[in-house]
C-alpha cells in the first residue's frame, strides 16, 4: 500500500513539475491531441455498433427467452467495450509516445536534469519511434493474454459486472505504467524484458501511477493533459524503481 500511495504522489508531482513549466506541458499535450482524436473516433464507432457486435458474439442466445437473451447481450456488450477500452488505453500511450518521440525525449531530459537525476544517452527520433512502436506492440499483444480471458469472464452473471471490471482496471494500469516508464528506461539501454523485471519488483508503485492515469484517460479531453503529466510521473517512477535495484 505504501508503494501504491507513492506512485499516486509521483503522478501528482508530475502535475506540479509541468505547471512550473507550461511549455513542457504543451509539448506533451500536442501528440496526445492527435492520438485522442483517432482513438475516440474508433470508440464512438464501437459504441454505435455495440448492439450488433453483442449479438454477433452471442449466437448461442438466439433461442433464449427475451430476459436472458438481453442480460447476456448486455454483459457481452460491456465485456467487448471494456476490452476495447483496455486496448485503446495501452495503444493510446504507445501511439502518443511514438508520435511525440522528440517531445517526450525532451521532457524526460528536462525532468531528469531539473531533479539532478542520472544522465542518459540521447536517442534519435527514428530510434525512439522504432523502440516505442515495437515495445507498444509487444505490450498490446501481451495484454491480450489477460484481457481476452477477462472478456470471456464478463459473461458470468454478477462476477462479470463486478470483479471483472476491477481486474481490467488493474491490468490496464500495469501495462499503462510500463508504457509511461519506457522512455526513461530506453534512454538507459534497458530492454523491454529488463523494464518489466525492474518494475515488477515495485508493482504497487507502478499501479499507483498507472491506475489514476488510466482512469482519467478514459475521459477523451482529460487524456490530452493527463498524458504528459503521467509521463512525467513515469520518469520519477522509473528512477525510483532503479534506485531499488541499486540497493
Amino acid at each position: 500500500m505504501r508503494d501504491f500511495i507513492l506512485g499516486v504522489r509521483f503522478f501528482g508531482r508530475g502535475l506540479g513539475i509541468l505547471l512550473r513549466s507550461p511549455r513542457l506541458l504543451l509539448l506533451g499535450a500536442l501528440p496526445a491531441v492527435l492520438t485522442t482524436a483517432l482513438l475516440s473516433g474508433g470508440l464512438i464507432a464501437l459504441a454505435v455498433w455495440i448492439d450488433d457486435l453483442a449479438t454477433l458474439v452471442t449466437p448461442f442466445a438466439d433461442d433464449w427467452s427475451t430476459t436472458w437473451q438481453t442480460a447476456v447481450r448486455i454483459a457481452a456488450g460491456i465485456g467487448v467495450f471494456g476490452a476495447a477500452l483496455v486496448i485503446a488505453l495501452i495503444t493510446f500511450s504507445a501511439l502518443t509516445l511514438a508520435i511525440g518521440a522528440p517531445f517526450y525525449e525532451l521532457i524526460a531530459e528536462k525532468v531528469e536534469d531539473g531533479l539532478g537525476l542520472a544522465p542518459a544517452e540521447d536517442m534519435t527520433w527514428w530510434r525512439a519511434l522504432g523502440l516505442g512502436l515495437r515495445g507498444g506492440l509487444a505490450l498490446v499483444l501481451r495484454s491480450l493474454l489477460f484481457t481476452i480471458p477477462l472478456v470471456i469472464a464478463g459473461f458470468i452473471p454478477v462476477v462479470g459486472q463486478t470483479v471483472v471490471p476491477v481486474l481490467l482496471a488493474l491490468v490496464t494500469a500495469w501495462f499503462f505504467a510500463l508504457e509511461l516508464v519506457a522512455v526513461a528506461y530506453y534512454r538507459r539501454g534497458m530492454s523491454l524484458k529488463e523494464q518489466r523485471t525492474t518494475l515488477a519488483k515495485r508493482r504497487g508503485l507502478a499501479l499507483g501511477l498507472g491506475l489514476p492515469a488510466s482512469l482519467l484517460c478514459v475521459v477523451p479531453i482529460a487524456a490530452i493533459v493527463v498524458m504528459p503529466i503521467a509521463f512525467t510521473g513515469g520518469v520519477l517512477v522509473a528512477h525510483e524503481a532503479l534506485r531499488n535495484e541499486a540497493r
